[in-house]
């Protein structure tokens, strides 16, 4: 049967995508966060996933205020990088895996979520800027790709624990998938940051951290977070660690945590990273 093995966290500060894509990694500025992913980017190669979800929030490319759902996932074979005012970014098209995300929906929506299907999204940096951290610059992604859109623009967002709960149900949905496939969740977003108001350019780097260790070691400590902690401490943006959660919520409930980095700022945002391991392929690491 299909099985989560694994979980990253990452940030997904659209500047990182705009180093990448202008030859900039090796600029003093940048140099320091691409090197915190190189070791990532070893381990995801060993690991070899057969499917990523990757737990993300759209940026009003796919979706307009007119309609923002809750939680929307992609069921399409193919997503292609969006246009976000300056050109697509140069990126190969994501490939997604239809049959096990319409397997993920029947299971998730009979299990009390109410999703949203989407059969046709193009997806912005808050996908592909993970991609492209774990895995460079390939010419075509070395595994398919299913999208799971998390509404943390408008008010209200969900809150933690149902972005845990959520989690949790996906990994039901896969250990009961036929297929014998190695997935790996993502989940993307923040750390802290503010990018309008009084308090542009809030960085929490003691939040964030304890942030860090409450994904690794105290879970239940952390989907109690309210909005207004997230807001206070993290700035108006840093609410998108939510996001993490879902990933989260979908491993073991103790993990082992493979890779931690941390570092600020870029583009104004605190970069946080985390890989974090189920018992099996932990154990099959040692």
């Amino acid at each position: 049967m299909a099985r989560i093995v694994a979980g990253v966290a990452t940030s997904h500060v659209p500047a990182i995508g705009a180093a990448l894509d202008n030859g900039k990694t090796q600029e003093p500025y940048w140099q320091r966060v691409f090197a915190g992913y190189e070791e990532s980017k070893k381990w995801i190669a060993e690991v070899k996933p057969d499917v990523c979800i990757v737990v993300f929030n759209d940026h009003a490319t796919a979706f307009s205020v007119d309609i923002v759902p809750t939680f929307a996932l992609g069921c399409a074979a193919e997503f292609a990088p969006a246009d976000e005012g300056w050109g697509p970014r140069p990126v190969p098209t994501v490939h997604g895996h239809p049959e096990l995300a319409a397997h993920i929906a029947q299971s998730v929506i009979l299990d009390e979520f109410d999703l949203t299907i989407v059969n046709n999204m193009e997806v912005d940096h808050g996908l592909t800027v993970p991609l492209s951290l774990m895995f460079g610059q390939p010419e075509e992604w070395p595994c398919k790709i299913i999208p799971l859109a998390v509404n943390v623009v408008l008010f209200p967002p969900p809150t933690g624990k149902r972005c845990f709960d959520l989690g949790a149900a996906i990994r039901r949905a896969v250990d009961s998938y036929p297929e014998d496939l190695k997935v790996v969740i993502f989940g993307t977003g923040g750390m802290s940051h503010q990018i309008s108001g009084p308090r542009a350019g809030l960085i929490n780097s003691d939040f964030d951290k304890a942030f860090l260790d409450g994904m690794s070691h105290d879970p239940q400590k952390i989907i109690k977070l309210k909005h207004v902690e997230y807001m206070r401490e993290a700035g108006a943006e840093g609410i998108e660690m939510v996001m993490w959660l879902v990933m989260r919520g979908a491993l073991d409930e103790h993990v082992h945590e493979r890779y931690r980095f941390y570092t600020v700022p870029a583009s104004n945002t605190a970069v946080g990273h985390l890989i974090l391991e189920n018992e099996g392929l932990a154990a099959a690491a040692e």
